[in-house]
């Protein structure tokens, strides 16, 4: 892409993607088995390296999103190279991918006054609920199943109210192994879905978009009783009370917390439905 004062600022390869997740394993950031091809999948040009002398010394996710949304993660710095500017560089490689799109970020509290003097607002705060071990539950709704190829189609049209653009092509890839997916129907339409992913450490639920509480809780039921004895991490909107109060119940308690934050006006989606969001890392 370009070189600039000694380092090679250019798109990644997939097995540079995959090395940008297992710094984020070193950061405690808990990333999901098969994350990066994923994650690449969204927009294989918006992960973007600095290297210097052939060193793999910084990384960002900047993904494209349809035609005007797009989304920052995996923004990280080898240790050997920080203090340097590298980090800079290609943050600035990847506001230049995005270019003035609608930008969003979920931001952790040590960077949000950095991220809000690069223009970001926040707009909602994020919590992360989790459970050690999961107990067992009552027999979860019949109406919410496993995912099927003739279910996909339906999803990918559903989570377009959820979500601020089109992502079929990582959306595609998302709900397949090594994820597991389920879906709730009312009336043969689709009430909501939702995608349990594994990870280094236990298994997280994102997303879990649904129509309404009642179905929220039906597809949380569902994901967990496929989960029994297992460590699981859910990343909630702290607007969502009521699920909030239906996690505590199950014994889930709330750890760290990042903000949603948005470069340019919030987009519209229906957030009401968004009950648990897909990954900290792609929105």
């Amino acid at each position: 892409m370009s070189v600039a004062g000694g380092a090679e600022i250019r798109v990644l390869t997939l097995p540079e993607v995959e090395e940008l997740v297992g710094w984020a394993a070193l950061e405690g950031w808990n990333p999901g088995h098969g994350d990066a091809a994923a994650f690449r999948a969204a927009d294989p040009d918006g992960f973007i390296g600095c290297f210097v002398d052939g060193r793999f010394a910084a990384g960002i996710s900047t993904v494209r999103y349809g035609t005007g949304f797009g989304f920052i993660g995996l923004y990280i710095c080898h240790p050997d190279f920080r203090g340097r500017g590298l980090g800079r560089q290609v943050w600035d490689a990847g506001m230049a991918h995005l270019g003035g799109r609608v930008i969003g970020l979920d931001g952790v509290v040590e960077q949000q006054a950095n991220y809000a003097r690069m223009g970001f607002e926040p707009a909602y705060d994020t919590v992360r609920w989790s459970i050690e071990r999961m107990p067992a539950l009552a027999r979860a709704d019949a109406a919410c199943h496993a995912v099927g190829e003739a279910d996909i189609a339906d999803i990918l049209a559903f989570d377009h109210a959820f979500f601020p653009e089109v992502r079929d092509d990582f959306l595609t890839g998302w709900l397949q192994p090594p994820r597991r997916a389920f879906v709730c129907r009312r009336q043969g339409a689709v009430a909501g879905y939702a995608v349990v992913r594994p990870c280094l450490s236990g298994h997280k639920i994102g997303p879990l978009f649904a129509i309404d509480g009642r179905t929220a809780e039906d597809l949380l039921k569902v994901c967990l009783a496929n989960l029994i004895g297992a460590e699981i991490h859910l990343d909630v909107p702290d607007y969502q009370q009521g699920f909030r109060y239906l996690l505590e119940r199950l014994g889930f308690k709330p750890g760290f917390r990042t903000a949603r934050m948005y470069r340019g006006a919030p987009p519209s989606l229906q957030k009401a439905g968004v009950y648990a969001i897909t990954t900290l890392e792609l929105g």
